[in-house]
């Protein structure tokens, strides 16, 4: 069967440089770090101190109080995303069949702010049980694409995705499928995650997965660099309205860029750490390029999953240069993490919404943090980094690599619109 087209219709985007998706770009753009000392809970007793927290977000606008208390953070996010995306797209959701708009939302964690709420609670009144009664629904993973439903009445597919920090990249190309195969019209898919807690922070230092850099949260990200010491955590959300082209040329939308190829593998190697050849990233890049009806000197832009971790960033140029050959020194190639911390669940869909500005504006953003005189014998320095500043570039297609703890590994190419 001939697979329907995917088109890009409106974004909308809460991260820790900015309140929506044009904030974030443009900050983005201009290498803002969204770094800076916990503020969300007391982290005095924890090695690292310091977060890529959104600021000063208040879902009240759009729940009144009560309705939001009833909501996790990481579904407050959800739903607030989805908003300024379907408005973005201009969507007249009145007069569109309902029934043929779903929803495919991510999230690696779903409400844990909540259940440590809940527990410590618990513990302070001595075991006593007396849990809030939106305990349930609050933590569950999947209400966050249950809250969007029910905000907007979607009636067609709703569910979520979680595979680690690779979540809402495999939820957008879930979601593609769906609009491929006829299933769906229109989409609303992307991912949050808000998990800077004490249980958060506290875990992944334990597994000294996090920078200790306390002395300086804003330079901390540094992917690339020799020196970098594991991943800033961030949270937030991003949403795509992803849309069939034909019924989105029909009411005159805006097309952002066009989703073109995606691919799905696993490592099968180990729980948390990458396989060092690259063999996972390498078949996934490799399929979303097939899907894509592509070749390789194709791309223009590779937004990595570049996470300033010692294995994965080495584990992940190695595959670039095996899939690229002589093209990966042509491509502009980084990391914008290195701004945005890593917002684990939400990370593929913000990453999926860089590329799409990317292709429309003509613009590479930087890695920012890196010391030329910093480096890693391991790591090739003549590929083409945009370190330090945003480039201009007429960029053709844009590819997006997610990799999760568990071996979970999604990429997503899209595709600049001629209009």
């Amino acid at each position: 069967m001939e697979l329907r087209r995917v088109v890009v219709t409106g974004l909308g985007a809460l991260t820790p440089v900015g309140n929506t998706a044009k904030e974030s770009w443009d900050n983005l753009v201009a290498g803002k770090s969204g770094a800076a000392p916990i503020t969300l809970f007391d982290a005095s007793v924890c090695k690292t101190q310091f977060a890529c927290e959104v600021k000063g977000f208040d879902p009240t606008p759009l729940l009144d109080r009560k309705e939001a208390r009833k909501l996790d953070r990481f579904s407050q996010m959800a739903v607030w995303v989805s908003k300024e995306a379907i408005e973005d797209s201009k969507l007249d959701l009145e007069a569109e069949n309902k029934e043929r708009l779903g929803v495919v939302w991510a999230s690696g964690m779903g409400g844990l702010g909540t259940l440590e709420e809940n527990l410590f609670d618990y513990g302070r009144r001595g075991g006593a049980p007396l849990f809030n009664p939106f305990f349930i629904p609050k933590v569950i993973i999947s209400m966050g694409a249950g809250h969007i439903s029910l905000m907007f009445g979607l009636k067609g597919p709703s569910f979520a995705v979680t595979t680690a920090c690779s979540s809402s990249s495999h939820a957008i190309s879930q979601a593609c499928d769906l609009i491929r195969l006829g299933k769906a019209d229109v989409i609303v898919s992307g991912g949050s995650d808000a998990n800077i807690t004490i249980g958060g922070i506290g875990g992944f230092n334990a597994m000294h997965a996090i920078s200790t850099r306390n002395d300086s949260p804003e330079t901390a990200s540094r992917p690339f660099s020799k020196s970098r010491d594991g991943f800033v955590m961030g949270e937030g959300a991003a949403c795509l309205i992803l849309e069939e082209y034909e019924h989105a040329k029909a009411r005159g939308a805006h097309i952002y860029a066009e989703l073109v190829g995606t691919g799905m593998t696993s490592d099968a190697y180990h729980m948390t750490a990458p396989d060092p050849s690259g063999d996972g990233a390498m078949r996934v890049m490799r399929l979303a390029i097939e899907d894509a009806n592509i070749r390789p000197e194709d791309i223009d832009f590779v937004n990595t999953h570049g996470t300033s971790t010692p294995l994965g960033d080495i584990a992940e140029l190695n595959a670039i240069k095996n899939v690229f050959g002589e093209h990966a020194y042509e491509m502009n190639i980084d990391s914008t993490k290195s701004m945005t911390g890593h917002m684990l669940g939400a990370t593929g869909a913000v990453e999926a919404m860089v590329c799409v500005m990317a292709l429309h504006d003509g613009i590479v953003p930087p890695t920012i943090n890196h010391d030329p005189e910093d480096v890693d014998e391991n790591i090739d320095y003549r590929l083409n980094f945009t370190f330090d500043k945003a480039q201009k570039r007429d960029i053709r297609y844009a590819l997006s690599n997610t990799f999760g703890f568990g071996g979970h590994n999604a990429t997503l190419i899209f595709k600049k619109h001629e209009a």
